[in-house]
């Protein structure tokens, strides 16, 4: 049976109180299930501004997407995701990721593991949540196999992130599978989110492709528009995109940047 769909929004900055608390109750009101903050020095905290949207808005999920697991002990990561479920009336989504940028962790003053410590850390903290907060839902996301392999076995939704490289024909299925694979008896019960990275923002239907050149800077605009996280048509026709993914993948949770969350509004709007 399809899931319902599901839809966030991510935002990275802020420049008031004011604008803030508006911002969070105008995406609640698009009809957005989550708003999502990043975990990168530069941008927003993601605690302060949780709790902030928390105390203004009533529907909306709040969600970290993604923490950088390294920044963090599990222990103070779980007290303070704790207290953030407590005055959100149970409404957080914890976003875990392996962290990736060696800029912001020296800039942290923390050592800047091999990929693979990187990993095996995500997994020690997503278990140790697990055990201490079991009502909490976990969202791993990542773009590598054995991040989505920890993401299989200890979270609840699964973001697919990246260019979508990968083998065969179709490598979002090939992602998928090795999901599948990892979760066994869990995977029918896994929201799997996809992060959109391109939509239309005006009547052309020609998605937006400046975010999406930034993680595929070789590829031309044609190669761009073929990848699953860039949407392009009507809101109509977008709308039975996502119908398709959520039929042919299983996808079911779809993410947009705040710079595109007015034009992808329309298409929540299709799929209600």
């Amino acid at each position: 049976m399809d899931k319902d769909f599901r839809f966030g929004v991510g935002v990275r900055a802020v420049d008031s109180s004011r604008e803030w608390a508006d911002g969070a109750r105008y995406l609640e009101d698009l009809g957005f299930d989550v708003l999502n903050v990043p975990d990168h020095l530069g941008a927003i905290a993601p605690f302060p501004a949780l709790a902030a949207a928390a105390a203004v808005t009533s529907r909306i999920r709040l969600g970290t997407f993604v923490l950088n697991a390294c920044f963090y002990k599990p222990a103070l990561l779980a007290r303070d995701a704790a207290d953030l479920a407590a005055l959100s009336d149970n409404r957080l989504d914890l976003g875990l990721g392996a962290g990736y940028v060696r800029e912001e962790f020296e800039a942290a003053e923390l050592a800047f593991p091999p990929a693979g410590a990187r990993v095996d850390y995500l997994e020690h903290v997503a278990g140790y949540l697990r055990r201490e907060l079991p009502d909490l839902p976990i969202l791993i996301a990542g773009n590598g196999p054995r991040v989505l392999r920890v993401a299989a076995r200890h979270a609840g939704l699964i973001g697919l992130t990246g260019s979508d490289d990968g083998p065969g024909p179709d490598p979002l299925a090939t992602r998928i599978q090795g999901i599948r694979d990892a979760a066994g008896d869990r995977f029918d019960d896994l929201v799997l989110n996809l992060a959109i990275t391109a939509v239309p923002t005006d009547a052309s239907g020609q998605p937006d492709l400046r975010l999406t050149r930034r993680f595929s800077p070789g590829r031309s605009d044609d190669q761009l528009r073929a990848l699953p996280s860039v949407l392009s048509g009507s809101p109509a026709e977008i709308a039975d995109t996502l119908r398709g993914y959520r039929t042919r993948y299983g996808l079911s949770y779809f993410t947009v940047q705040i710079e595109h969350a007015e034009s992808f509004a329309r298409v929540i709007a299709e799929l209600r």
